[in-house]
């Protein structure tokens, strides 16, 4: 889950930086490919997905699940943190390039720290998805020393039948750190995704 949320935070604000700040031939042909990604859900490639992994040797490894998991979150939350960071205005990286600070500089020192709930909520809503995901650890994973907790209801499930009174009781542990966490980080989620929408209304009101 940790693992999964740093990748998607990393890749995710490097590439909505690039395609919101920076300008090249084909960007919007890059961004429309990114953007196809959020048609494909995990349900329908989990077959070459997993074909993929076992001709690479990653079946059976937590690294297989967190390379899935980072590749399918990818496109939304790369498309949350463009729309912040084209929001944020031209005026201040100018200022920041004629104080001497280059493109590296004002993404580190001036983008970022401005994108923290965005950042905040990308990052939340990522681990509440890796947390809860049972697709894809269960199809690339087959020991059951490596099975996360939303595959631990498999072990009161017998031949012949299962417990309910545990397989609920363990869904309702299992559930409680998440929703815990939710509650914490529920006013940076909504402020992280409705921040770019209310800098573009007061943009535009100014204008007019």
């Amino acid at each position: 889950m940790f693992a999964t949320t740093a990748c998607v935070v990393v890749f995710c604000s490097l590439a909505a930086f690039v395609f919101a700040r920076l300008q090249f031939r084909g960007k919007g042909l890059a961004y429309n490919l990114f953007t196809l990604g959020m048609m494909f859900p995990i349900n329908v490639a989990i077959l070459p997905v997993f074909l993929v992994l076992r001709h690479m040797g990653l079946t059976n490894h937590l690294t297989g699940v967190v390379l899935v998991q980072v590749a399918f979150l990818l496109s939304g939350n790369i498309v949350i943190l463009r729309g912040f960071f084209a929001a944020i205005p031209v005026e201040l990286q100018d200022a920041a390039m004629i104080d001497g600070c280059n493109i590296a500089g004002f993404f580190w020192r001036i983008l970022l720290p401005l994108a923290r709930p965005a950042l905040s909520a990308i990052a939340a809503l990522t681990m509440i998805v890796s947390w809860n995901d049972l697709l894809v650890p269960l199809v690339v994973l087959d020991q059951d020393t490596l099975w996360t907790l939303p595959l631990g209801t498999m072990q009161f499930q017998g031949q012949y039948g299962q417990d309910l009174a545990l397989v609920a009781a363990f869904l309702t542990l299992s559930a409680i750190p998440t929703v815990v966490f939710y509650f914490f980080a529920e006013r940076q989620i909504v402020s992280g995704l409705t921040a770019g929408r209310s800098k573009d209304n007061t943009r535009s009101s100014l204008s007019e």
